[in-house]
């Protein structure tokens, strides 16, 4: 039986022992989103510090707790703040609670964060929907052995976010009047935020937004057979030859203005969405 395996049975054993709820879908709220899991009608809370083998979130606006509850008339298990490669944990660490979350019953994932915009018709405030990504942090979750009760040696991502659940939350912001845009992300290992030369490259390679997290939860979530959506809120103008200094305090503002059309986004997806 492999360590790894072993840490996320006794995570899950743990959670198991706190609440008898079993979770459908799990949610990761990332920077200035975390207000969220306020809305979820909660049976238990438990703090990451708590959790077997979890680590704790040291970035600003991530409160650092399990939330699990019903919202949007689901059964949800959510990270409120997640854990950070840049943090200095490994890559495994940061997708441990997904690996949980698979365990404890949950077969989709939805993952928000905050990006910063390069494709120049986005506007801080705008949110986008991920369709791909480019890895480019230096590392995998996936690097080592492969416990094939885990998922396949070499899982298949011609598909990382699910174009049903694509389908799905577009017709929902059809229908709500809300604007939501298609973006292709690629995440860097952080923690300081690109030069411009960085952003021209990463513009080049065909990105739209970037970020420092959510691609190791996408890794782990697909290896496990988990179908998965990603949503983006774009906080920052990213523009090479109009590039200002960044202020993480007015990147956590735009964050939480954009939190109400998120929400309604959300919510519409888990009542709309076959899973």
């Amino acid at each position: 039986m492999s360590a790894y395996w072993t840490q996320i049975q006794e995570a899950a054993a743990f959670i198991r022992s706190r609440t008898s709820f079993e979770p459908e879908i799990g949610l990761v709220l990332g920077t200035g989103l975390g207000e969220l899991g306020h809305r979820i009608e909660t049976e238990c809370v438990i703090a990451y510090g708590d959790v077997p083998h979890f680590k704790e979130s040291t970035a600003e606006s991530h409160v650092g707790q399990l939330v699990l509850g019903t919202l949007g008339g689901r059964r949800v298990m959510a990270m409120q703040g997640r854990i950070h490669f840049y943090e200095g944990y490994t890559m495994r660490e940061v997708a441990l609670p997904v690996r949980v979350m698979k365990a404890l019953g949950c077969r989709a994932l939805l993952m928000s964060n905050a990006v910063g915009g390069m494709n120049p018709q986005f506007a801080p405030g705008d949110i986008t929907v991920m369709t791909d990504h480019v890895n480019l942090m230096g590392d995998n979750p996936l690097i080592g052995d492969n416990d094939d009760r885990l998922g396949p040696r070499f899982p298949d991502m011609s598909e990382p976010y699910d174009r049903r659940f694509l389908a799905c939350i577009e017709g929902v912001a059809l229908k709500a009047g809300l604007a939501l845009k298609r973006a292709v992300y690629v995440a860097v290992a952080g923690p300081n935020l690109e030069t411009a030369a960085e952003y021209r490259f990463l513009r080049a390679i065909g990105a739209d937004t970037v970020g420092m997290s959510s691609v190791p939860e996408c890794l782990a979530a697909v290896h496990g057979g988990m179908r998965v959506i990603g949503l983006s809120v774009v906080t920052d103008a990213c523009f090479p030859d109009a590039l200002k200094p960044a202020d993480v305090s007015e990147i956590i503002r735009v964050a939480n203005e954009a939190q109400p059309r998120l929400e309604a986004l959300v919510t519409g997806f888990l009542a709309a969405a076959e899973f």
